[in-house]
């Protein structure tokens, strides 16, 4: 059990177990060695999830697996015990990227069993890797491409003779196919926990509602938001249009409310009450998750209440290299509001697109997506019209991102080619 989930136990309705000895299946040869470089697997974010449930699936498959950590390890490695085994975790560099230790991390696993197959299997945006020691390796990007077109720095890495690109969407691939560049398709995927989830439990077993969890009365219309509050110029999650387009939603639905499942601070991200301030949202029409809780990390069965507790999840953005929420929410029955852009297109089972218009990111040299606030009212009055109601459309649809489903369908085949290249 991670220390997140002994602090939000009191929230689910199960108990997490501790960690658990290596059941790797004795006398059958290795399929081969894997670093994957990414978020630690216990994160809570949307890296970190990926994380955890493509290695452990790894582990139960056979591949001796590690992790090397670029967000939520430092100083020493460890072990992350999995329901499957126990998995190698290395911590991260002083270089903001881990450039200075990844390579040697995979020396050092490489080096456990010289003569087995091996790959290094990345989870970031690849434009922040650099060195030559890259170049030693059997690597494959599983890469995020939320721009248009394919911004030079992440086609020059996919064009690196040792990278195998692996598009986690099909706008993604697209892009790379636009610049003569091949890949494998690989959608991110969510664990079936990911459910309508009406109650959650506490530490004393006392069964409360997931409104009661999230403190919004039964008789409100709750538009939520679960984005990380990253980045100022450009802020990728669209929070000045979206809380724009709320204020104005909000002026004729007094029953409406704006549940922020996000930092009002943010890691390097704007002051959100400067903005509900600016924007004239009332205070009695907006509220944010409790700060601790927060930056604590939730288990995934209070994650899926606050879908729940949702009408309508508005995630209209910039750009998305893929999307997490948007399938978690659907999982749940919860309608979507997004971006008619790069992945966030493909990723609607039932909800709203919304427009907009180009907007030059001159650090990425491509061009993001800058939404009209107009289309995103008229798609907030439509979920407001469909009212209180779980969207079975939208659960099937998710049902095809579901964690086992993707990893028998497009991982194994990937592998298999990888590690005999």
């Amino acid at each position: 059990m991670n220390r997140a989930d002994r602090r939000n136990k009191k929230y689910t309705g199960e108990h997490v177990s501790g960690t658990s000895a290596s059941i790797r299946n004795v006398g059958i040869p290795s399929r081969g060695r894997i670093l994957w470089t990414s978020n630690a697997p216990w994160a809570s974010t949307g890296y970190g999830q990926q994380t955890a449930q493509v290695t452990k699936r790894l582990k139960k498959d056979n591949y001796e697996i590690a992790i090397a950590s670029n967000y939520g390890l430092e100083a020493s490695s460890t072990i992350w015990g999995t329901e499957y085994g126990e998995i190698p975790v290395y911590p991260r560099g002083m270089d903001l990227y881990s450039n200075d230790v990844v390579p040697a991390h995979m020396y050092d696993w490489v080096n456990r069993d010289k003569d087995a197959p091996n790959a290094l299997i990345t989870l970031y945006d690849v434009w922040v890797f650099k060195g030559k020691k890259w170049d030693d390796w059997n690597v494959a990007s599983w890469v995020p491409i939320d721009h248009l077109p394919c911004p030079p720095e992440v086609r020059d890495w996919c064009k690196k003779d040792n990278v195998t690109p692996l598009a986690m969407s099909k706008f993604g691939k697209e892009m790379l196919e636009r610049v003569d560049i091949q890949s494998e398709y690989i959608p991110h995927a969510i664990e079936k926990v990911f459910k309508p989830t009406n109650f959650i439990y506490t530490a004393d077993n006392d069964k409360i509602t997931a409104r009661e969890f999230i403190k919004i009365p039964e008789d409100k219309f709750v538009v939520g938001m679960n984005a990380a509050n990253k980045g100022i110029v450009p802020n990728r999650k669209a929070f000045g249009e979206n809380l724009l387009a709320f204020s104005m939603f909000a002026q004729k639905h007094k029953d409406a409310v704006l549940y922020l499942h996000t930092d009002f601070m943010g890691s390097g991200g704007i002051n959100l009450m400067d903005l509900i301030n600016a924007v004239g949202i009332p205070k009695e029409q907006v509220k944010f998750i409790d700060p601790y809780l927060y930056r604590s990390g939730l288990a995934p069965e209070v994650v899926a209440a606050t879908y729940t507790a949702m009408d309508v999840l508005l995630a209209v953005s910039m750009g998305e290299g893929f999307g997490i929420p948007t399938l978690e929410a659907q999982a749940c029955g919860t309608r979507v509001i997004v971006s008619d852009f790069a992945a966030s297109t493909e990723l609607v089972g039932e909800g709203w697109l919304v427009g907009g218009q180009p907007f030059w990111d001159a650090q990425q040299r491509s061009f993001f997506h800058s939404p009209s606030v107009p289309e995103i009212v008229e798609a907030l009055e439509n979920a407001y019209n469909k009212g209180r109601s779980r969207s079975d459309q939208a659960i099937e649809f998710a049902k095809l991102y579901e964690a086992d489903t993707v990893f028998e369908t497009y991982w194994k085949p990937v592998l298999n080619k990888l590690l005999t290249r």
